[in-house]
């Protein structure tokens, strides 16, 4: 797979050469080893070990609905009263991070109304603040640790 610029970590892998599949902790299941996926394990593994976001309080693949049509958030963190708070969209580390995620990841934001979106291929991570009061948004440099938000 490819070299992120995200920490390592005690990756599960099983499966065949044609079919692999890592461990996803959040749904405690294998999953097939896509190049998004590596990225979002390595990921969600860095919120939880690296910035302290509470495991119990993310999931990944959340379902959204927009009239019939069904979308699925990549990662979605929840603050206490399980209210939606941040929403993390992943790209395979060959996808350029253009307009057309960021229109992605807000048309989710549309339904859930987060303080805080990140997009991420493994090699770049934008992460930006949103501010409803003043109907805008602003970048920040780096992603905040959970004690932070």
């Amino acid at each position: 797979m490819f070299r992120l610029n995200l920490p390592s970590y005690e990756i599960k892998i099983r499966g065949t050469s044609e079919k692999p599949e890592i461990f996803d902790f959040l749904r405690r299941r294998y999953v097939a080893l896509t190049p998004e996926e590596w990225v979002r394990q390595h990921f969600v593994h860095y919120l939880v070990e690296h910035k302290g976001y509470p495991q119990g309080l993310m999931c990944n693949e959340k379902e959204l609905k927009i009239g019939q049509k069904k979308l699925r958030c990549d990662t979605l963190l929840y603050n206490k009263d399980m209210r939606p708070r941040m929403i993390v969209e992943y790209k395979s580390p060959t996808v350029a991070l253009t307009q057309k995620v960021f229109d992605q990841i807000t048309a989710y934001n549309l339904i859930l109304h987060v303080d805080y979106l990140i997009v991420s291929n493994g090699l770049l991570h934008f992460c930006c603040r949103m501010d409803y009061a003043s109907h805008s948004y602003s970048f920040i440099e780096k992603i905040p640790d959970y004690s932070s938000l």
